[in-house]
This record gives structure tokens, C-alpha cells and sequence, in this order.
């Protein structure tokens, strides 16, 4: 469906322009996909890896890691609740929303939720149509 990728796109360009930092989008990004079994192959070179957020291969452990931010963290854990929406009679607990709320601004959650939903679309895309591992960028 070729007419299906412009529209694709575009949403993430928007997303990209509403104000939640780059590197916690693409921290969501490595989340919500290890969730789905998504592999990216992380690049290795020192200059390919100097551009990319060294925290992207142990973002799994982000509750345990001193690395992040509350503000990532709390992206983090709205990420995994409104990806796993079927996990739990409730999907986005109140306390997850509510520390969500306190880092950022009602188009940023917007763009956070709407960035899960999209990285969950591709991954439901690359994943069903047995996609290579993809390079990150």
C-alpha cells in the first residue's frame, strides 16, 4: 500500500516537532519495539555510534539503571503501559499517567502516545511481514 507511507511519515515528522526531546522518543522507540521482539541492529563504528544515545541497549533495564531521567523514566513507563494495553484490567494506572502529567505538557503526552502507537504499528508491519532487523537510523 504504497499511498499508506506519505501519511506515515508525516505523523512522525509531527511528532518529532511537538517537543519531547529526540533521544526519549528514540528511548521509546528501542522500548516499545524490544516489547514487540523488534530487533534494531545498534551501530558500531565509533562515528555511527557517537550519533545514537549510548543508554539505547540497556534501555530494558531502565528501572534499575542510575541513567535516565524521571522525565525518560516516566515516558518509559507510559510507553510500556499503553504498549502492553492488554496486560492488566488498567492499562494506563493512574500513577503512571500521573507522573506522565508532571514532566510533560498535554501535547507532549499526546505526541508520546501517539509515538507508541506508531512505533507499535511499524513493529506490527516489519514483524508480520518478517522484516530484517533494521539499522536504527
Amino acid at each position: 500500500m504504497p499511498d499508506a507511507l506519505p501519511p506515515l511519515l508525516e505523523l512522525g515528522k509531527v511528532i518529532n516537532q511537538v517537543g519531547v526531546p529526540v533521544r526519549t522518543l528514540d528511548l521509546v522507540r528501542m522500548r516499545v519495539s524490544q516489547l514487540n521482539g523488534r530487533v534494531w541492529i545498534l551501530p558500531t563504528g565509533p562515528a555511527a555510534a557517537a550519533r545514537i544515545d549510548n543508554r539505547l541497549p540497556i534501555v530494558a533495564s531502565w528501572r534499575e539503571a542510575d541513567c535516565f531521567t524521571d522525565a525518560e523514566r516516566a515516558a518509559l513507563a507510559l510507553a510500556e503501559a499503553t504498549t502492553r494495553l492488554g496486560d492488566r484490567a488498567d492499562p494506563v494506572p493512574d500513577e503512571v499517567w500521573d507522573e506522565a502529567v508532571r514532566h510533560y505538557t498535554e501535547p507532549e503526552l499526546s505526541a508520546l502516545i501517539m509515538h507508541v502507537g506508531l512505533v507499535n504499528l511499524w513493529n506490527c508491519i516489519n514483524l508480520s511481514t518478517r522484516q530484517d532487523p533494521g539499522d536504527w537510523r
